[in-house]
């Protein structure tokens, strides 16, 4: 099945996140989670790449190692920063004659010591761009595009941050994945929101288990989700990791089961690389999941 027939399968969607291992251990580290990960029957796999790009070439051997280990739908995230059109397209057609799927389409976050996106001189300022590239030039692609739930932290407001959602699926998204939430509601009120706006493709929620409470306090204050004052309480109640890892597996178990009792088109999970936190969130509720 091709990434855009799975857009329009009337299933619902799991997928997983991945980052490219910096050392010949750490990747075989990950295969060996991949391995652990695909008993629950993902439908599609990403991952992603360093600052400008600086791992593309490993990215490009994981998502092609997954696809041949697990024979499941892989997509490589590409973003703007730091390249031209001409390099994009370069991208574009290595990904293509690799025979990776789908693109996770993004503009990206301005590298270290900016605070600001800047667009590459000869290349594209807007993640639509880039889905219009794609769409024009390498049909055979699939296309998800990012969407946030509590808004995108460089957004003027959520109006304009949905209007911006709006034209990337307009430019030929095929779904949407949410940055990482941690309250339902907030997700739930996105996903209205979308829907009366005329955006009509799946939306996957994103989720990222908690192991860890410094380590996620520090990627939400980067990405600008937020923690619920009682989860962040209930983490505090102990230091030691077994605790933070058994309270942030039950809130994302938790958070899966009500999604799915909503109709949630998909979860995304960010795995971190790791398969503890999701084996045990989806040992769980596998059996469920697949059933609806």
């Amino acid at each position: 099945m091709s990434f855009q027939n799975l857009a329009r399968a009337s299933k619902r969607l799991l997928s997983f996140e991945l980052f490219p291992p910096k050392t010949e251990q750490g990747a075989t580290t990950l295969f060996e989670h991949v391995d652990r990960l695909n008993q629950f029957e993902p439908d599609f796999v990403t991952c992603t790449y360093g600052a400008g790009g600086s791992s593309r070439d490993k990215t490009l051997h994981v998502v092609s190692e997954i696809k041949q280990r697990c024979n499941t739908i892989v997509a490589s995230h590409l973003t703007l920063v730091g390249s031209t059109v001409e390099e994009l397209r370069a991208y574009l057609q290595r990904t293509s004659d690799a025979n990776i799927d789908a693109i996770v389409a993004l503009r990206g976050d301005p590298p270290a010591g900016q605070t600001n996106f800047q667009k590459t001189p000869g290349g594209l300022e807007y993640a639509n761009e880039l889905v219009a590239l794609i769409r024009e030039e390498f049909a055979q692609l699939g296309v998800a595009v990012a969407g946030y739930p509590e808004t995108h932290r460089e957004a003027p407001s959520a109006e304009i941050d949905l209007l911006n959602l709006r034209r990337k699926v307009d430019a030929g998204a095929d779904m949407v994945i949410t940055q990482l939430f941690y309250d339902n509601d907030d997700f739930y009120r996105f996903r209205d929101r979308c829907r009366d706006c005329g955006i009509h493709v799946p939306i996957l929620a994103g989720l990222l288990p908690i192991t860890q409470l410094e380590q996620v306090q520090r990627i939400t204050s980067l990405c600008g989700s937020k923690l619920p004052h009682t989860l962040v309480d209930k983490l505090s109640e102990k230091s030691d990791l077994d605790w933070h890892f058994q309270v942030g597996v039950e809130h994302a178990t938790a958070q899966v089961a009500d999604l799915m009792r909503q109709q949630v088109d998909g979860i995304h999970f960010y795995v971190l690389n790791r398969s503890q936190a999701v084996t045990a969130i989806m040992s769980t509720l596998h059996n469920e999941f697949h059933a609806a």
